[in-house]
């Protein structure tokens, strides 16, 4: 029974084979206006309306699958994309940064090669690592400490010229106070005239600084440059060494009744973007001099 009906689908198919190569062959043969290709047609003609109203009927699922597909891909591209903004921003503000610290350090090489660089000292290189949180830019946090032979006092400096000078030292840590604060005093004297007085901050401009306590009727030009004085007497001397840069005069305040001029000036460093620092060290022979005329 079962290899008669076997027999009876294997003889069903072979007819169907045969009966489709005959179309086949008649459909090819014959010319476009033949029977078979009016058949043809009258099956398009009968199904096209039907093909219509079903891919009408169709769209709107269609186009809803469409959206969905679309939205994934979307926030996927979306996710991808924000993934490789926050790369590239990461990857800039490290390029950024590592120019200005060279820009930094090529300044600093520059000046501990000058002839400007005072005479028995050493230096030693810092980072900023934290700043004042108030807006008067007023002391900065380096990442050098007493391990590294940091002390009290010694002066700090960018190499475009002095910054301060420590006020407080941990091992591996120490707070500078910045030219701009309240409680700075600097001796300084304009070069070339020679006129000497006091500089210090003007509250709430960390752009400009003021010499202060200078001579009435000692010259003093626009663009002349302030330098460290770096008074000595034979008890005392003073914590800046001479001949570091600190600004260059912007404008001079005379006035009738007052019995010293007051000179504005702008420092040579931007205070306000401080990242690399070197920190005035006396070498082993200056702190032995220090020493003996220092009680």
């Amino acid at each position: 029974m079962y290899k008669k009906s076997v027999r009876r689908r294997r003889a069903v198919l072979a007819v169907l084979v045969g009966l489709s190569l005959a179309l086949l062959t008649a459909y090819f043969g014959e010319s476009a206006s033949g029977g078979l290709h009016a058949v043809q047609r009258g099956f398009m003609q009968v199904l096209a309306p039907l093909q219509e109203g079903a891919s009408r009927a169709l769209k709107p699922a269609r186009d809803l699958g469409g959206w969905i597909g679309d939205t994934f891909d979307a926030k996927s591209e979306n996710k991808q994309l924000k993934k490789q903004v926050r790369d590239l921003r990461t990857r800039l503000a490290q390029a950024e940064t590592a120019q200005r610290d060279d820009a930094e350090l090529r300044a600093l090489v520059g000046f501990n090669r000058s002839d400007v660089f005072p005479q028995g000292y050493e230096h030693i290189a810092a980072r900023v690592i934290a700043r004042s949180p108030t807006v008067w830019y007023s002391t900065v946090t380096i990442d050098k400490g007493s391990d590294a032979g940091l002390r009290s006092n010694q002066p700090v400096i960018t190499g475009d010229g002095l910054i301060g000078k420590l006020s407080a030292v941990s091992s591996d840590a120490a707070q500078v106070t910045l030219l701009t604060d309240h409680t700075s005093g600097v001796s300084g004297q304009v070069v070339p005239d020679g006129a000497n007085g006091l500089v210090k901050a003007r509250v709430g401009d960390p752009t400009d600084l003021l010499l202060d306590f200078v001579e009435k009727g000692r010259p003093v030009l626009k663009g002349a440059t302030v330098v460290t004085a770096g008074w000595r007497s034979s008890k005392l001397e003073s914590l800046f060494p001479r001949g570091i840069p600190i600004g260059r005069v912007t404008h001079v305040d005379t006035r009738e009744r007052e019995l010293y001029q007051r000179v504005h000036l702008r420092p040579f460093a931007d205070l306000r973007r401080l990242n690399m620092v070197e920190v005035l060290v006396p070498s082993g022979r200056n702190e032995a001099q220090r020493a003996q005329v220092i009680p």
